[in-house]
């Protein structure tokens, strides 16, 4: 459904400007932060539909940052697809053992990226 608010946790300009783009052409509004713990106080403040959180990170990494998110209860139901650039390290399963609701790798295919976007709100909504 259009107009959800997404959350995306990046560091990369040109990542987050990527799906930021992508993301506001289908009808979403977005937010943004470069860092995870910026991006917990945003999730606790605004209560994104979705959160895309970057692996590597500075400061705490994605997988420490969805622990807490899951931990609070404000946050603890929002999904969270991991976004990772290291396909062989951390692979599909170990991103979704972790609680991970779904994976993409960078760079992104635009269609697989969108329909993992959609699959996941689809599955929180109902």
């Amino acid at each position: 459904m259009a107009g959800e608010l997404i959350l995306i946790i990046e560091d990369n300009e040109k990542n987050r400007k990527l799906a930021r783009d992508v993301l506001q052409v289908k009808g979403y509004q977005t937010i943004e932060s470069e860092t995870a713990e910026e991006g917990i106080e945003l999730a606790l403040a605004k209560s994104p539909a979705l959160i895309l959180m970057d692996i590597q990170l500075p400061g705490i990494d994605g997988i420490t940052a969805l622990k807490q998110l899951r931990a609070e209860p404000k946050t603890r139901s929002i999904p969270v697809i991991a976004i990772t650039a290291s396909a062989m390290t951390h692979n599909r399963q170990t991103m979704l053992a972790e609680g991970f609701d779904g994976y993409q790798t960078k760079p992104i295919s635009l269609k697989d990226f969108l329909g993992e976007v959609e699959r996941v709100l689809a599955a929180a909504r109902s």
